[in-house]
C-alpha cells in the first residue's frame, strides 16, 4: 500500500502542478510532498517532473505514469468499495433474463436460492431479445457470444444439440445413417417465437448440397414440445443435450447421427460495461459457474 500511497502523492502533484497546493490537499508538508516525489523517482529511475522557481509540469515520462496511475487507483478505489460491500454479504435483488426453457437452469437456480436466501431472484424467462440497460436487468443469460459492446460476459458452459429419436420411431423406419438420410424421415422443428425463423440444424460438417432442406413434420415454438413430441415417436429432433440427459440415459430417446453435429455451444452470462460486479451479482456469477453444468458427464 505504500506504493499506493505514492501515487496518489504523484496525481495530487501532477494535477494541480504545486507541491504546496498538493501537500494542502493531503494534509502534509510541501517539503513532505517533494521528498514523496524524489523517492518515488529514485525508485522509477525516472523524472517525473520538470521543476523551476515558478512552475512543476510532467516530463513525458510523467504524462504515461499519469495515465496509469488514474485507472490504478480507480480500479484500487472500486476494489476497496467491492470488499466493503461483502463484509455485508450478498442480499437484495438480482432481476434476471433467461431463455424460455427450464433445465439446465431451474435446478441450478433452485440451488442457488437456498444457498443464499437473502438474495431476492426475479427471473424473466424469454426468447426475445432483451436491451439489458434499457430494461433494467441485472443481468443476461443467453446462448452465443455477446455481441453488444456495452456488454460484459462471462463464459458458463457449453453444451451440444444432438438428434434424437424414440426406439418406437426407429422400429417404423430405417436407423438414418447420414445427414442426407434425413430428408426421408419426418423431421421436428423449431421455429424461433421472436423472429419467425426457422431454426437450422447444425449439420454443416455433413457434406449437405448448399439447397439440402430438412422435411417439416412438425414445427413448435418451444423447446418442452418438441421433446414430447420426440418421444412420442413422431420424429427426429434436435435437442440440447442438457434438455434430454435423463430420457438418453433411460433409453426414451436414442442418439442418432453423432458424428454430423457441428461444435458445442456457449452458454454466456453478460451484464453492463464499465460496472464491477456488486456481492450479489459476484455471488450468482460464481455460483453459476460451478453448479451450472456440474453434473454433466
Amino acid at each position: 500500500m505504500d506504493s499506493i500511497s505514492a501515487l496518489q502523492v504523484f496525481v495530487h502533484v501532477a494535477e494541480t502542478r504545486s507541491l504546496v497546493a498538493a501537500g494542502r490537499l493531503l494534509g502534509v508538508s510541501a517539503s513532505a510532498v517533494g521528498k514523496r516525489i524524489g523517492a518515488l523517482e529514485a525508485d522509477l529511475g525516472a523524472r517525473l517532473f520538470h521543476r523551476s522557481t515558478r512552475s512543476i509540469r510532467l516530463t513525458s515520462e510523467g504524462a504515461l505514469l499519469l495515465e496509469r496511475s488514474r485507472r490504478i487507483l480507480t480500479e484500487v478505489e472500486a476494489a476497496r468499495h467491492e470488499l466493503a460491500q461483502r463484509q455485508q454479504g450478498a442480499r437484495g435483488r438480482l432481476r434476471i433474463s433467461l431463455p424460455l426453457i427450464g433445465e439446465p437452469f431451474l435446478t441450478a437456480l433452485a440451488r442457488f436460492k437456498l444457498a443464499f436466501p437473502e438474495i431476492e431472484l426475479e427471473l424473466d424467462f424469454t426468447d426475445r431479445q432483451v436491451d439489458i440497460i434499457d430494461e433494467g436487468f441485472d443481468a443476461v443469460i443467453r446462448s452465443g457470444e455477446a455481441p453488444d459492446s456495452r456488454l460484459t460476459a462471462r463464459y458458463l458452459g457449453a453444451y451440444r444439440m444432438m438428434l434424437v429419436a424414440a426406439p418406437a420411431y426407429l422400429a417404423r423406419h430405417p436407423t438414418p445413417h447420414s445427414a442426407a438420410d434425413l430428408a426421408r424421415h419426418d423431421c421436428i422443428q423449431f421455429r424461433y417465437p421472436n423472429t419467425g425463423k426457422m431454426q437450422t440444424w447444425p449439420l454443416a460438417a455433413a457434406g449437405l448440397a448448399p439447397d439440402f432442406a430438412l422435411p417439416r413434420s412438425v414445427v413448435c415454438n418451444n423447446l418442452e414440445a418438441r421433446i414430447h413430441f420426440a418421444l412420442a415417436g413422431v420424429g427426429i429432433a434436435c435437442l440440447p443435450d442438457f434438455a434430454i440427459r435423463q430420457h438418453l440415459l433411460e433409453g426414451r430417446l436414442v442418439h442418432i447421427l453423432p458424428n454430423c453435429v457441428e461444435q458445442p455451444g456457449p452458454f454466456h452470462l453478460v451484464w453492463p460495461s464499465g460496472k464491477h460486479p456488486v456481492p450479489k451479482l459476484r455471488t450468482f456469477i460464481d455460483f453459476l459457474q460451478a453448479n451450472l453444468f456440474a453434473e454433466q458427464p
